[in-house]
């Protein structure tokens, strides 16, 4: 057994914090419009405040032509139309502020959108100026002289298509690694970090206190830009090229700039999106305490822990709890030992809803799978993400929903218009792919936000038509019902507020103290120790399965007394040694005798 009490780690405000995040086009629509804005997200402060947030973090409000949902930026310091003014951020900073919470920005600059400013006159002539902010290759020819991309890299959201555009005035090729709506930036470009600081320093001086930093470990690429290895399979065209730009040679050197030159004088906070890392020694080298670029990243073993490895992220692969424990018991140590620090998250914009993903969002147990992995998130050392809607329990919607009408998303849309070009003719496998499209797509967590029993689930007026459909589930499932429950147990809201409010009280334990892994490895109990300097030795015990498991209490440790659990509202009545009977889904925190 461990005998440290807790991490190395200094105490700091933005690793007890609690991020909200807010996808700003399906929060709360304030003008009729049927999108979601600022004014919208401003009237909802107090929701969050009550819940027991601190920092609200907005996915892209800037202008934009929406190809990938804002994250095809066309003004870095301007706000979309769409979403408000520039004068709204400042009302939100100011709103924000009377409640002693912060706000979080989205900085997204390993590519742009191809109507920003600086791309239209990088693409306007080989000789512009601006040439070299983006990445222009010559194409290759095929044997009929036609222009044919510089390698075989795919696109990331749509793996059939390159990595590739070709631009026809200027007979190149220019790098878009997402969609050809988002050029990569050329970060070899002394220019463009200076005018990244820039943008980045403007939010900062007008309140924002960081950045969450998108697909931040790709900004640095491999200058030979070699053809990827044949991973998909003989017969595929194209291939993931990640192995040439997932921290590439010079994103340290990218982000110890970043921190010099920007972060270290407004004293920003930052969280990097890190995709296709998985490496120890790299992910502490960018988060470790003093030396980091970064406070924190999103390690995102546990939201691929159902896709094949090597693999794209449309494919699917079974899991279970001992794979969880795997997982975390891995991260929450090296975090400790090697005195770095971690997010701790199970849903964003880029992934389907958790309670479907991990659980099951059946209509008897969706509510006791959203307060199970609660009481997961509530009690793992990091700083804690929660996604808008998880706090309700908010499921994936219905697999009826047509892929051609329902579905927004780029990568819905092109993993679905492959499926049918490639399988149009085998009803099989057609419906195999279906699986895996309803299964993972990012709509899931985009639909509307369900704030009540009322038209379009309260996110917009009656007579309004929402820019994407409202789950339809919105009259069961929705803050005004779970606010005001008063049923026999908590409602998902309140066991998340109850959460929240522990975790704040008992930081020494469930903020900075010590982890251990409890009991046998095991397909359906997950079950951890919680040490603390102040408050003692705590247990956690998860059943991610659907049916009654008995688990014994380890010899070595001794229950003083079950103090919570999502079956009931007050103290679990369970045995304190020996044997615990766990209901399916069903989560207990108990405080032991050290």
């Amino acid at each position: 057994m461990s005998q440290s009490h807790s991490s190395t780690a200094a105490e700091a405000w933005w690793k007890e914090a609690v991020i909200y995040q807010v996808y700003p086009s399906s929060f709360k629509d304030s003008n009729g419009d049927g999108w979601g804005d600022i004014k919208g997200i401003i009237s909802q402060l107090d929701y969050m405040k009550d819940l027991g947030i601190d920092v609200l973090w907005v996915s892209p409000m800037y202008k934009s032509p929406q190809a990938d949902m804002g994250y095809d930026i066309a003004d870095y310091k301007a706000i979309d139309p769409r979403y408000g003014t520039n004068e709204d951020v400042d009302d939100l900073i100011s709103e924000l502020k009377k409640r002693g919470m912060k706000l979080m920005m989205d900085l997204v600059v390993n590519h742009t959108s191809d109507e920003h400013a600086w791309f239209q006159e990088s693409r306007s002539s080989r000789q512009n100026p601006k040439r070299s902010w983006y990445i222009w290759k010559d194409p290759k020819r095929d044997e009929n002289g036609e222009p044919q991309p510089p390698n075989n890299w795919a696109q990331i959201l749509g793996e059939a298509n390159s990595a590739w555009t070709y631009d026809k005035k200027t007979d190149q090729y220019y790098l878009s690694l997402f969609t050809p709506e988002q050029p990569d930036l050329n970060w070899e470009s002394l220019d463009v970090r200076a005018a990244v600081h820039d943008v980045m320093s403007y939010w900062l001086d007008k309140g924002a206190c960081g950045y969450r930093m998108d697909v931040i470990n790709l900004i640095s690429k491999d200058q030979q830009f070699p053809d990827a290895e044949p991973v998909l399979g003989p017969g595929i065209k194209y291939h993931p090229g990640s192995k040439y730009y997932v921290n590439g040679p010079r994103m340290h050197e990218f982000l110890q700039e970043i921190k010099q030159k920007v972060l270290q004088k407004h004293g920003a906070i930052t969280v990097g999106e890190m995709p296709g890392v998985s490496d120890v020694d790299e992910i502490i080298r960018t988060v470790k305490s003093g030396s980091g670029e970064l406070n924190m990243i999103f390690i995102f073993d546990i939201v691929e822990v159902d896709t094949v490895p090597g693999k794209v992220r449309m494919t699917l692969q079974e899991w279970s709890a001992k794979d969880l424990r795997r997982i975390i018991g891995k991260w929450q140590r090296v975090m400790i030992e090697r005195d770095g620090w971690d997010s701790v998250f199970i849903e964003n914009h880029d992934n389907p809803r958790s309670v479907s993903r991990y659980a099951d969002d059946s209509d008897k147990y969706r509510s006791y799978s959203a307060t199970l992995l609660a009481l997961m998130l509530t009690t793992l050392n990091g700083t804690l993400f929660v996604y808008q809607g998880e706090e309700l329990g908010m499921r994936n919607f219905p697999e009826s929903w047509d892929p051609l009408k329902d579905y927004k998303d780029i990568e819905a849309i092109n993993f679905w218009k492959k499926s049918l070009d490639l399988y149009g003719d085998n009803p099989e496998r057609l419906a195999k792919e279906r699986k895996v499209l309803h299964r993972k797509a990012r709509d899931h967590a985009r639909t509307p936000m369900q704030w009540n029993a009322g038209p379009n689930g309260g996110f917009a007026d009656k007579g309004v038509k929402p820019w994407m459909r409202v789950n339809d589930d919105y009259r069961e499932v929705n803050a005004e019902k779970q606010l005001s429950d008063n049923g026999e147990n908590l409602s998902v809201w309140q066991f998340w507020q109850r959460g929240l409010a522990n975790r704040a009280t008992h930081k020494d334990i469930f903020t900075y103290g010590d982890f251990e892994l409890a009991g046998p490895d095991s397909e359906e109990v997950l079950a951890y120790i919680r040490t603390g300097k102040k408050s003692g030795k705590w247990l956690v015990v998860l059943n991610f399965s659907g049916k009654e498991i008995q688990w014994d209490i380890p010899a070595d440790l001794k229950v003083e007394g079950w103090m919570a659990g999502n079956y009931t509202k007050g103290k679990p009545d369970k045995p304190l040694q020996t044997c615990i009977a766990l209901h399916p889904w069903e989560g207990v925190l108990g405080k032991c005798i050290e």
